[in-house]
């Protein structure tokens, strides 16, 4: 079975090298031209993932591996590193931070392999524990993993309830500058609210960004069944009044339980 491995994922390479030396388009991108796209592959795998979408997933994996070759083979060229250095070094990465596995550490749950894992980072120099966030990051997923970072060196509520008050104090919060008008202090008080329902999401051993996807899906579902609906009465949207909609809303709502 590693073998047949091997031989695809060389074949692989070969073929990177060939595009690379030969094809005009992969010769002219760069680690910046082809950053946009790794995005763009990145979510289409997201798309596939939350879909269950195997054969989708598969496709999608196969590009992003490309696109890992494809940064390898530019940083080749540059001296920057080469391709089995890359391996190598994630594979090295992985060792040392599974000393429960390659070593004589001891863990009892995920909890503790999380822990041991900041506190080998602290020792490889990491000055935050903080650090290894990427800023790129959607906010709502960077909040979580922020929170889950700070979790790892003890700074966590002890029950849900506690969080739950934090939400409702930064709901307070938000009206109290609603009241006053201060739009930047109501930004910012709206960021602290969502800030702490993410939290409390995390709590409930909920992932706050599939939850606001699973949310985005449905509203498109159904918005798009109102204006079917509107449509098949041989009216616009536009032209008809709130209570309308609503009562088309209402309706699509029913189809769509």
């Amino acid at each position: 079975m590693n073998e047949k491995i091997a031989a695809a994922f060389l074949r692989l390479v070969k073929i990177m090298d060939e595009l690379r030396e030969q094809c005009p388009w992969d010769k002219k991108q760069t680690i910046h031209t082809l950053r946009s796209m790794t995005i763009e592959e990145l979510y289409e795998l997201v798309d596939a993932i939350d879909v269950e979408n195997w054969e989708g997933i598969k496709e999608e994996l196969g590009d992003l591996l490309l696109h890992l070759l494809f940064y390898s083979k530019i940083a080749k060229e540059e001296n920057a590193f080469e391709l089995d250095e890359m391996i190598n070094g994630i594979a090295d990465k992985l060792i040392k931070r599974h000393p429960h596995i390659y070593g004589d550490t001891i863990v009892q749950n995920e909890e503790d392999v999380k822990r041991n894992w900041e506190k080998i980072k602290s020792q490889e120099g990491k000055k935050s524990a903080l650090e290894g966030v990427p800023k790129a990051l959607p906010a709502i997923v960077k909040a979580m993993r922020l929170q889950e970072k700070s979790k790892q060196i003890g700074f966590e509520w002890k029950q849900k309830e506690d969080v739950w008050k934090k939400v409702e104090e930064e709901t307070e919060e938000l009206q109290e500058a609603i009241k006053i008008g201060d739009l930047h202090e109501m930004e910012a008080e709206f960021g602290d609210l969502l800030f702490s329902l993410v939290n409390y999401a995390r709590f409930l051993q909920i992932d706050p960004e599939a939850a606001l996807e699973r949310t985005n899906k449905k509203f498109i579902y159904r918005f798009q069944q109102v204006e079917k609906m509107a449509a098949e009465a041989g009216k616009q949207l536009v032209n008809m009044s709130l209570s309308e909609m609503d009562a088309l809303w209402n309706e699509a709502k029913k189809r769509n339980n």
